[in-house]
């Protein structure tokens, strides 16, 4: 007797994004939303320097240690060192296809996530230094 053959994905399964590597939808995702995040991070600290103007080291401190501004910095350094390593790790995944691979993706996740650590501990060390 043979078994029977099993059905073949329904298109719902199919439209769920679980393609035929099961995986990479939470990375869009994520991406999208860093995105997302970061347009009005952005336009809040360009506006933010702009209104600064060409202020001296003491006056950006003083802005950079309002808990507010402390608190959109560390978001916006969150949101850009995400969507930075994510979009490393496409470029990576698309265009390196040898065993150097993988040791890059975890270069590039690590020093990213390194830079990020190093911007949130500076800016605390600001706010926390006044």
């Amino acid at each position: 007797m043979s078994t029977p053959a099993e059905p073949a994905p329904s298109i719902a399964a199919r439209a769920r994004g679980l393609g035929s590597a099961r995986r990479g939808t939470g990375a869009w995702r994520a991406e999208r939303l860093s995105a997302i995040a970061l347009v009005p991070l952005t336009l809040w600290l360009v506006a933010s320097l702009v209104g600064l103007g060409a202020a001296d080291r003491a006056a950006f401190i003083g802005w950079l240690g309002r808990p507010l501004n402390a608190f959109l910095t560390i978001l916006l350094l969150m949101a850009a060192f995400r969507h930075t390593a994510l979009g490393l790790q496409v470029v990576i995944e698309d265009y390196v296809h040898s065993a150097s691979r993988l040791p890059l993706l975890i270069a590039t996740h690590l020093l990213c996530y390194a830079i990020c650590v190093a911007g949130i501990l500076a800016t605390l060390s600001i706010v926390f230094a006044r």
